[in-house]
């Protein structure tokens, strides 16, 4: 019987990032609140840039990207920031880093669970991914599940079933 097998990786669908982005602008630009503030949502270098006159106003922009977002099924797990930043002129800035890859410790956390679980299953650390295989699809299945679960606060998928 083939060895089956699929790899979990933790990132996004930068194209629906990016078709959310486009929306939350055009949301921001034609709404009341937002008019004179100078609120922005953007691209910036390999992360996502909210900016504004006010703190208040940033975090105001920050939820309507949030909302485009999950209506695009993109996962807020992904999304890494901090606190706005002041700026210059007055303006302050948020920038969104986007999670990329599974870090190792809790890679290592993954495949632990995953051996204490006692499924006829072998995970590999391969990079920032996992590959877990199987003669049983029903056991990566159960697999499937298990991280799903407990996610270790990562946009998790699931890819290359076969």
């Amino acid at each position: 019987m083939a060895e089956n097998s699929f790899d979990v990786v933790a990132e996004v669908d930068r194209q629906e990032v990016d078709n959310a982005i486009n929306q939350a602008a055009k949301e921001i630009a034609q709404r009341y609140d937002f008019k004179n503030t100078g609120a922005n949502v953007e691209w910036s270098g390999e992360g996502i840039a909210v900016g504004a006159n006010s703190e208040e106003r940033v975090m105001a922009a920050l939820d309507v990207l949030k909302t485009k977002l999950v209506k695009r099924k993109v996962s807020l797990k992904a999304l890494e920031y901090d606190e706005p930043k002041p700026g210059s002129r007055g303006n302050y800035r948020l920038d969104i880093a986007l999670v990329n890859g599974i870090p190792t410790d809790k890679a290592k956390a993954m495949v632990k669970q995953i051996k204490a679980s006692k499924l006829k299953v072998t995970p590999a650390i391969q990079g920032d991914q996992l590959r877990v295989s199987s003669k049983s699809r029903d056991a990566l299945q159960e697999v499937q599940a298990l991280l799903r679960a407990n996610d270790q606060d990562l946009p998790l998928r699931f890819t290359n079933y076969k």
